[in-house]
């Protein structure tokens, strides 16, 4: 209590600024740092805050030494390398916390506040989301004024001052960083690339699945994509963005076998109008593009080649590492290969040998029946009719994943449903797959976007019916049809967060959010959204797109008269804020200049007060009274005006009436 009650030397109190600094510019690197980083840089910061509130000396390079020295080791151990993104960042942080408890001169502040200008960079390797841009604001802002107090020879200024002339500081910047960020050229690709980066985490769909997969993915909040409809959207039972095919099964797991791109016919007819819209993917390390079915042409995605296969999946030639946008015109209405045979036809029958018997011989009682519309009714049915559960906690299956699910559990979500659905349709001989994507999305009444979460994430299945061709069936609409109208909370209950019941509703994504907070939720998603399309996605084909607006408009006869209306609005706003900042007695010495010039006495440019008074004590040509008052007005005007700031307040009505009389 007796430190805190001191007050602050100079030196502590800039040092204990700069460690603030540090932790404002350290604190983000903790969410993907490994644990012993953040603690030890922790420690370090708490280490030199005590040395410095007590006055104490700092601890001998023997000390340190060892330290950084482990220090060093535990990066090489925990990314097994020196080099690269992380790593470097990791050695960083220690670098600027190890650096406080060695700062012997004022050239060592200097270098910890560098340090932490290109630290705050780091943020943007892992992050460029709004959020993360008003951080390094913030952490900018409180360097400058942490350099800034170094800066002073005598008396430092209270801390709002200096973070004002921070501030100052950063607005004369401003506009040279939108004029470099619009103009300065860009490149594709993310910020930082190395080759081992290409390996990361992906994120969403895969080209497999299993049981309990979809069912974790639904878990997600993370953005899929957005989508700006640029017609009327589709309604909720029509939005199915395709994604993988999956076609081999090997008791458990739904893959995606062997599939090239195609370079012959399709056979797709579409019909009725067409859909059009615009996609904002975010990065998710993958190759998968999702559109609406069907799409009635390739889309073009900046920086990548597309593929078509023959199963209508849309894929790019190189993983999705930064976010790309594109327009697609898909039909609702389609046929898909319908003619009167199907060429691989056996690749859609077959199944594992040794798996599934009783959902086997189900399927191939489905036979009797000749119409295999028929045999899908009838799967359906079963699924409407029986006591089936659409949950997102399935118990575990076994070996036999089908038929323990069929007629043991009957408790799933949609890939149990989708993956049994081809099963029992390839047993009972109708060509069949399941295709895996996602479906629904909320539109934000705020901007129009349409949001995709991870969390509508689904799996439907398709079967092959000859004349009609490869038609849709969703499984999961026949257990819970709630899902397909109206989405995953309106026919699921999620876990309560923390396992606590009282705040089930307090989560802004879900159904049973409160108003207030789905509104809060919808402008986040509304700024977040506006960032990424006018900033994130401000790529190089945009920028050369702005760069030729701009030189047709700089050159044309219109941005020349607007910028010569600017140049003399801003010229006449600066005549008149000069004229409002006179001060009121300068006023009264110009009145009394202007009126002697009148009776023959102007005063020269270079005279002062005092020396006009001389001479006008001496002009022979102005009345006894108005020589007398001009005098004294002068005297008065030189000592307000030369004297230290204290003023009479009384100053002005005194220069009036001395004015009055003069005549």
């Amino acid at each position: 209590m007796k430190l805190l009650a001191t007050p602050l030397t100079r030196d502590k109190a800039d040092t204990l600024l700069l460690l603030g600094s540090a932790v404002l510019v350290l604190a983000p690197h903790a969410l993907h740092l490994p644990l012993w980083v953040s603690l030890l840089c922790g420690a370090t910061l708490a280490w030199r805050a005590a040395i410095t509130l007590r006055g104490k000396r700092m601890p001998p390079a023997l000390v340190l030494l060892p330290v950084a020295v482990a220090a060093m080791a535990g990066v090489q151990f925990s990314y097994e390398t020196l080099l690269g993104k992380d790593a470097g960042v990791a050695m960083l942080v220690l670098l600027v916390a190890f650096k406080m408890l060695e700062m012997h001169a004022r050239r060592d502040l200097f270098v910890v506040v560098f340090l932490c200008f290109f630290l705050v960079l780091t943020n943007f390797f892992y992050s460029q989301g709004i959020g993360t841009a008003l951080l390094t604001v913030a952490s900018v802002l409180l360097l400058l004024a942490t350099q800034l107090s170094f800066q002073f020879a005598g008396a430092v200024p209270p801390l709002r001052t200096r973070l004002a002339m921070a501030g100052r500081t950063l607005a004369f910047a401003l506009p040279i960083a939108i004029v470099l960020f619009v103009v300065f050229p860009r490149i594709h690709g993310p910020l930082w690339t190395m080759p081992g980066d290409a390996a990361g985490p992906s994120s969403g769909l895969s080209d497999s699945m299993a049981p309990g997969q979809m069912s974790n993915l639904a878990l997600s909040e993370e953005t899929a994509f957005r989508v700006r409809f640029l017609t009327p959207p589709p309604v909720q039972t029509q939005r199915y963005w395709r994604g993988p095919v999956l076609d081999f099964f090997d008791g458990l797991t739904w893959s995606r076998g062997a599939s090239q791109a195609s370079g012959r016919d399709l056979h797709l007819a579409v019909h009725g109008d067409a859909i059009d819209y615009e996609v904002t993917l975010e990065p998710s390390q993958s190759r998968w593009v999702f559109t609406l079915e069907m799409p009635g042409e390739l889309p073009q995605v900046a920086g990548h080649e597309l593929r078509l296969s023959p199963q209508f999946e849309l894929t790019a030639n190189d993983a999705i590492a930064s976010r790309v946008r594109y327009r697609a015109s898909s039909h609702l209405q389609f046929v898909f290969q319908g003619g009167p045979s199907l060429d691989d036809a056996r690749r859609w029958l077959l199944l594992p040998y040794g798996f599934n018997p009783r959902a086997l011989a189900a399927g191939r009682e489905l036979r009797r029946l000749p119409d295999p519309a028929q045999r899908v009714e009838a799967v359906l049915a079963q699924f409407r009719e029986q006591p089936f559960e659409y949950t997102l906690s399935p118990p575990l299956l076994g070996r036999h994943t089908v038929d323990e699910f069929l007629y043991g559990t009957r408790s799933g979500f949609c890939e149990h449903y989708s993956g049994a659905f081809v099963f029992l349709m390839r047993a009972a001989g109708v060509p069949a797959r399941v295709v895996t994507g996602y479906q629904g999305g909320e539109i934000n009444p705020l901007d129009g976007f349409m949001t995709v979460r991870q969390s509508d994430a689904h799996a439907w299945a398709e079967v092959w019916i000859a004349g009609i061709g490869w038609q849709r069936v969703d499984p999961t609409a026949a257990v819970a049809p709630e899902r397909v109208r109206r989405g995953l909370d309106a026919s699921v209950q999620r876990p309560a967060p923390f396992g606590i019941e009282a705040l089930r509703g307090m989560n802004p994504f879900h159904g049973g959010a409160n108003a207030w907070l789905a509104q809060l939720r919808n402008a986040a998603s509304a700024v977040n959204n506006g960032w990424n399309q006018w900033v994130l996605n401000y790529t190089p084909e945009r920028q050369r797109e702005v760069v030729r607006d701009l030189q047709r408009k700089l050159f044309g006869w219109p941005f020349i008269a607007l910028l010569t209306s600017v140049a003399v609005g801003l010229a006449l706003l600066v005549f008149l804020r000069r004229r409002r900042e006179i001060h009121p007695v300068d006023a009264l010495y110009s009145t009394l200049c202007k009126r002697l010039g009148q009776l023959g006495l102007a005063r020269a440019q270079d005279e002062g007060p005092s020396a006009y008074a001389a001479r006008v004590a001496g002009a022979s040509e102005l009345a006894p009274q108005t020589r007398t008052a001009a005098q004294d007005f002068l005297r008065r005007y030189s000592a307000w005006r030369y004297a230290p700031p204290t003023t009479d307040p009384r100053l002005t009505a005194t220069l009036k009436s001395l004015l009055s009389q003069v005549r």
